[in-house]
C-alpha cells in the first residue's frame, strides 16, 4: 500500500476497504448509510426552503416567507435552555446557520467529501436539537439516547472509516491540494 505521508493511518485513505477488518461489504453499507444519512439531511433542507407538505406545509416554507427555526424553537417547553432556545426562534442567523447546515451535512454525506466536517457539524446540530427537545425530561421514551444521538455517532462512524471512498467522492476529494494540507477538510 503507498502512503501519503500523514501518520501511521494515512494509507487507509488509498484503500477500498481501510483496515484489516472492515470488509468490502462493511465499506458498501457504510456507504449506504451515508448517503441514506445525507438523504434524512437534505431532505430537511428541501422540505423547509420549498414546503413539501410533509414536515413544513407549502405556506410555511422558507421561500414563502417562513421560518426553518421558529416553529421548533418557540415551541421548546422543558429543559435549562428553554428561554435560550426561545430567544433565537426565527432569527435571520438562526435561520441561516440551521438551513446551511443541513444542507451542507446532506450534500457532503451524499457525495463522501469533507466527512470530518460534517461529523463534527452534525453532531453540534443535534446536540443543540437533542437539548431543545430536553429527553431528560419525564414522559421521554429515552431519556439518554436518542435518534439526535444516533445520526451524530453515525456522522462520527463514517468520517472515522473513510466511507466517502466507496462510492463517494471520498478519494478524490483526499488528493486535493488544500485537503492534503488541511486533513481537518477530509
Amino acid at each position: 500500500m503507498t502512503t501519503i505521508g500523514r501518520g501511521p493511518a494515512a494509507h487507509l485513505e488509498k484503500v477500498e476497504a481501510p483496515g484489516s477488518i472492515l470488509t468490502d461489504a462493511a465499506a458498501r453499507a457504510l456507504a449506504v448509510l451515508r448517503v441514506s444519512t445525507g438523504f434524512v439531511f437534505l431532505w430537511a433542507f428541501l422540505d423547509k426552503t420549498f414546503g413539501f407538505g410533509y414536515a413544513t406545509p407549502g405556506e410555511r416554507a422558507w421561500i414563502n416567507g417562513g421560518s426553518p427555526t421558529k416553529g421548533f424553537l418557540s415551541s421548546v417547553e422543558v429543559g435549562p435552555f428553554q428561554d435560550f432556545f426561545h430567544s433565537i426562534a426565527g432569527d435571520t442567523w438562526a435561520n441561516w446557520a440551521f438551513m446551511l447546515g443541513l444542507l451542507g451535512i446532506g450534500v457532503a454525506l451524499i457525495a463522501g467529501i469533507g466527512l470530518r466536517v460534517a461529523a463534527g457539524a452534525s453532531a453540534l446540530m443535534m446536540a443543540f436539537m437533542w437539548a431543545a427537545e430536553w429527553p431528560l425530561a419525564s414522559g421521554s421514551s429515552n431519556p439518554i439516547i436518542d435518534y439526535h444521538v444516533i445520526y451524530a455517532l453515525v456522522g462520527i462512524v463514517l468520517a472515522l472509516t473513510y466511507a466517502g471512498h466507496t462510492w463517494g467522492l471520498g478519494r478524490w476529494w483526499a488528493k486535493l491540494p488544500i485537503v492534503q494540507k488541511n486533513r481537518w477538510l477530509s
